[in-house]
């Protein structure tokens, strides 16, 4: 049995919110339940077009998907999601270099299923640990993968925020697929970097693994985020794998 609960907030320093989620513990087309959380990027109203255009696509493309496997599911759903978003871009100077970061997950009995493009995250909290189990695409983890800085200077590097990969920007894009094992008692959560910016993993383990409901801890996450600062939109989807 899954329990899940998603929030997204505007922050203190931006004026337009442009991240998109969407958490849903039902069956939804062939895949048992999905969550998502899209980041978008682009002038004035482009980057929360890019985000919602990708979430909706998406879920309509997985509704009627024929593939079988999870992860066919998945992928065709982002290519359909990548193509609308960035026809759209193509056609309008408004929309243009709009396109959005994507992390999506479904959850097949014990198996986790998670996909990302960009630096939006999943986390797995199990066993009183915490792990990221998705890899940024950013331009600064590159660095770090590359032995160009260490990883400790990653956090406040002032090239920080310039992604390598997004939803939108080209005819094409290469997600990363990841496949875990999950248990009853673990916990997901599914974010954008306006959170994983602002608090460490040491923070969050210890805001989701604390007594509460869902709601209660993913509110706390945001606070905890706007209180170090709110530099960006802060979204959160939290999912609980609960025993029968």
């Amino acid at each position: 049995m899954l329990k899940a609960f998603s929030i997204t907030d505007v922050g203190r320093k931006r004026k337009l919110n442009e991240d998109f989620v969407c958490a849903k513990t039902e069956k939804t087309g062939a895949l048992p339940n999905f969550f998502i959380v899209a980041d978008g990027m682009g002038g004035h109203k482009a980057g929360d077009r890019a985000s919602m255009e990708t979430v909706g696509t998406m879920l309509q493309s997985i509704e009627n998907a024929k593939e079988k496997e999870p992860k066919d599911i998945l992928y065709s759903a982002l290519m359909a999601a990548n193509l609308k978003v960035f026809q759209d871009a193509s056609k309008s100077p408004e929309l243009e270099g709009m396109g959005t970061t994507v992390v999506a997950a479904t959850i097949c009995g014990q198996k986790l299923i998670a996909m990302n493009v960009g630096d939006s995250r999943l986390y797995l909290i199990s066993d009183g640990e915490i792990r990221q189990i998705t890899n940024d695409h950013s331009l600064v983890e590159e660095m770090v993968r590359n032995g160009v800085i260490p990883k400790e200077r990653a956090r406040n590097h002032p090239k920080k925020n310039i992604i390598t990969r997004a939803v939108g920007v080209g005819s094409v894009v290469e997600p990363d697929f990841f496949e875990v094992d999950v248990k009853a008692g673990d916990r997901v959560l599914l974010c954008s970097d306006g959170l994983s910016n602002m608090l460490e993993d040491a923070e969050l383990l210890k805001v989701v693994g604390s007594i509460g409901s869902l709601e209660e801890k993913a509110n706390l996450l945001v606070d905890a985020a706007n209180e170090n600062g709110g530099k960006d939109n802060i979204s959160v989807v939290l999912v609980e794998l609960s025993a029968e």
